[in-house]
């Protein structure tokens, strides 16, 4: 494991294929690691590709500098740990391809910086969704339980005190049953131990929907990204048909956030983790993306 810092953070990372001339970062989301990736990271690897696997804000090995910096989990705050990334390694336009929080951090760094990625990939996420005002279903409503429960002081408290509890409950019921290993759950949620996992899990998603005050440093990167701006960075969504917490729906009829090449492609019995669900085929989709979508 390799670790860098940014102005805020010791960011653990894993690379695969450094002397590749061509970079792609992919970012885990929630509850997750960098173990996500591992297929994936492989496969791109061995198609010529240098491979960036980096740990998020609040998850091990990352860590923060400094004691006094608050634990902000603002969506905005992960887009831009994702730049400053990007700058301490000198990476010229790599491609970014996230899951979950990671393609939310990958979209608002697109939004942030234009021209900053040569492609952007969302894994399981709707670009234009981070917007607290957003009408959402009943269904969805329902499926987006845990996010009011983090709300509440007993949400803290589980958050707290069973964190491995409750990240448990988000792989049983967000993808068809049987789709994991347990021990592949154990040794994932050893990221989880970081003592900062629940200051920023639950900012995250109290902020998210007004519950709590963001960091003043990120202030005009929220301001920069509501509303979503337009990206021309050529664009793949891949989303599971039977993602049992970001409905289908919810990455449909996006179009006109895009100008530049823009491809969706839904994933026939594959739940909210594609890349662990059915590594093949999106590793598959990748390489043509990254072959094709100029």
């Amino acid at each position: 494991m390799k670790t860098i810092d940014t102005s805020l953070l010791r960011v653990g990372y894993e690379e695969f294929n450094p002397a590749a001339t061509r970079s792609v970062v992919l970012l885990h989301g929630w509850p997750d690691s960098i173990r996500t990736w591992s297929e994936v990271a492989s496969g791109l690897a061995e198609a010529g590709w240098r491979v960036i696997v980096p740990a998020l804000r609040g998850f091990a090995p990352t860590r923060f500098l400094h004691a006094d910096t608050p634990r902000a989990g603002q969506l905005t705050a992960l887009g831009r740990d994702l730049l400053e990334f990007i700058d301490a390694l000198g990476l010229e336009q790599p491609a970014l391809v996230g899951h979950d929080w990671g393609a939310r951090a990958a979209g608002i760094a697109c939004g942030l910086r234009p021209g900053v990625a040569s492609h952007l990939a969302m894994l399981s996420v709707g670009y234009g969704t981070n917007d607290p005002s957003q009408p959402l279903s009943v269904e969805q409503a329902r499926n987006y339980w845990y996010h009011w429960f983090m709300a509440t002081p007993r949400g803290d408290r589980m958050v707290r005190e069973k964190r491995r509890d409750f990240a448990r409950i988000m792989w049983d019921t967000w993808a068809p049953a049987g789709w994991y290993a347990q021990d592949e759950f154990d040794t994932t949620a050893a990221a989880f131990d970081n003592e900062d996992w629940p200051d920023v899990t639950l900012h995250s998603y109290r902020h998210r929907w007004g519950h709590a005050e963001g960091d003043p440093r990120y202030d005009a990167d929220e301001a920069a990204m509501r509303p979503a701006p337009v990206l021309q960075v050529p664009t793949l969504v891949l989303h599971g048909e039977e993602d049992g917490v970001n409905h289908p729906d919810m990455s449909a009829g996006k179009e006109s956030y895009f100008t530049g090449p823009y491809v969706r492609r839904l994933l026939p019995g594959v739940g909210h983790f594609p890349q662990r669900e059915a590594p093949q085929q999106v590793l598959d989709a990748l390489l043509q993306f990254l072959r094709e979508g100029r």
